[in-house]
């Protein structure tokens, strides 16, 4: 990463399809990201794109997309293969933060399927999901994650050598979703479901491209995954990014935690 002082930057965000796909406060995450980088004197810049709106794959440094009910899901979902997907791959390659929370964690994938119908994804990430008849995973959720390497996590289940942190939510998905080859999972499930309620993983992650299940919403409840965020979307050394008072933020987390009993 690079050495620059952040505070000369500018946090260039994209929130597709926010008035749709924003279940359980996920426009919250957004807020985080700006109050953030504002208590640190770095730039702010919020854009949206809509249905029927074309996205450039260059103009932004985090693309995010977050829940939404079936119906909206499947809208948004053709409206991404019309008119953005070849702009989020082109943001992928070069290196862009692309997240999404839940429904648009399944987007970012290959396929959901519901019943007979199957909705094509982006294919951002080698990941499937099929909505069965079992229960909906819905509770507090805990997971230990990665980050700087998720090419550590493995299925012979042995731990990374490397220092794991935590990220605590809720989820609330009737999909199950599957790993594909090619797909490293964002962590290992702690207490909870997390991708399909057996295989101990959840979400998924290829190279700054990043699913997940948890809401609640996801960056409030950790705030140090929005500066990991923030620095690896403006490449610069974490040591540069300057100390918050984060007294109410490691309260927040802890009290996440709790609810998930870790």
């Amino acid at each position: 990463m690079e050495m620059s002082n952040p505070e000369e930057r500018t946090l260039r965000v994209c929130a597709l399809y926010p008035d749709l796909m924003n279940i359980y406060a996920d426009r919250g995450n957004l807020l985080v990201l700006e109050r953030r980088c504002a208590w640190r004197g770095i730039g702010f810049q919020l854009s949206a794109s809509g249905l029927g709106q074309e996205l450039d794959g260059e103009a932004h440094d985090i693309y995010y997309i977050g829940g939404g009910q079936d119906r909206d899901q499947r809208m948004c979902a053709a409206d991404l293969l019309a008119s953005k997907r070849s702009a989020l791959h082109a943001a992928a390659a070069r290196g862009a933060i692309v997240l999404g929370v839940c429904g648009g964690y399944q987007l970012l994938g290959h396929a959901y399927v519901i019943g007979e119908e199957e909705i094509d994804g982006v294919g951002l990430l080698d990941v499937r999901t099929v909505r069965g008849p079992g229960p909906r995973l819905i509770g507090n959720v805990a997971i230990e994650t990665s980050l700087d390497d998720p090419g550590d996590w493995s299925d012979s289940g042995e731990r990374p050598a490397i220092d794991r942190c935590v990220l605590a939510g809720f989820e609330n998905h009737g999909g199950r979703t599957h790993l594909g080859p090619e797909a490293n999972p964002l962590g290992r499930v702690l207490e909870g479901y997390g991708n399909d309620g057996h295989s101990g993983w959840e979400g998924a992650r290829r190279g700054n491209t990043i699913g997940t299940y948890l809401h609640g919403p996801l960056l409030p409840k950790n705030a140090w995954f929005a500066d990991w965020l923030i620095v690896t979307a403006l490449d610069v050394d974490p040591s540069a990014l300057r100390p918050l008072d984060d007294e109410l933020e490691r309260a927040t987390h802890l009290g996440a935690r709790r609810a998930a009993g870790v």
